[in-house]
C-alpha cells in the first residue's frame, strides 16, 4: 500500500516477469472516483550518463542500439548495476569503461525519468570538462564495437536541435551542459 497521490492509490502488485536486470509488475490502483485500475510497470535499478567536454568539444559514443535498430550518438551512460553504488561513482567507472577517460570533478545537471508512462528509470546526468586518458575497458559487444566521435559542442547541440541526435539523455545532457557554458 503506498500513499494517495492526488487521489491515487497503489493497492496490490504482481510480478509478471523478470529478464536481466528489468522487473515487469502489474500494479492495481485505485483511482480518485474510487474505480479499479491496473497499469503495467517496468522497474529498473537507474543510470547515470556524463557529458564529456574537453575545450570546445564534446567526446559521445556512437553505438548500436537493438531496441531501435540502429547506431546513435550518446554520451557515455551505464546502469546503476553495483548495488549500493552512488550515482557519482558509477559515472566515473562509465567514463573510464566507454571512453577512457577520468575525471577528478563531476557536476550534477539532473536527473531525469525517461518514461514515467510505463517505468520507473532514472538516469542522474554529469558533466566534467576536467579529463584525463586512460585505458577503456568496454562491456558488452555493443561498447566493444563502438567509436568514440569527437565534436565541438555547438555542432552536437546543433545536432541535437536538427533530430539527428536523438537519445533522450544525450539531448538533455548537451543542452544543460552547453547552457553552463
Amino acid at each position: 500500500m503506498t500513499p494517495p497521490f492526488h487521489g491515487f492509490r497503489i493497492v496490490g502488485s504482481r510480478r509478471l516477469a523478470v529478464a536481466s536486470f528489468l522487473e515487469v509488475e502489474r500494479l492495481h490502483l485505485r483511482a480518485p472516483d474510487g474505480s479499479a485500475v491496473a497499469r503495467v510497470a517496468v522497474r529498473h535499478p537507474g543510470a547515470v550518463a556524463v557529458v564529456p567536454v574537453d575545450g570546445d568539444d564534446v567526446l559521445l559514443i556512437e553505438q548500436y542500439r537493438a531496441p531501435v535498430g540502429r547506431l546513435l550518438l550518446e554520451i557515455p551512460a551505464g546502469k546503476l548495476d553495483v548495488p549500493g553504488e552512488p550515482p557519482e561513482p558509477a559515472a566515473r567507472r562509465e567514463l573510464e569503461e566507454e571512453i577512457g577517460r577520468r575525471t577528478d570533478t563531476l557536476e550534477h545537471l539532473t536527473t531525469i525519468a525517461t518514461t514515467p508512462g510505463f517505468s520507473d528509470e532514472v538516469i542522474h546526468i554529469f558533466a566534467t570538462d576536467r579529463l584525463h586518458p586512460v585505458p577503456a575497458r568496454p562491456v558488452g559487444a555493443e561498447e566493444a564495437a563502438a567509436r568514440i566521435v569527437r565534436m565541438s559542442m555547438d555542432e552536437a547541440v546543433a545536432k541535437a536541435h536538427r533530430g539527428q541526435i536523438t537519445d533522450a539523455k544525450t539531448v538533455v545532457g548537451l543542452l544543460l551542459a552547453a547552457a553552463r557554458r
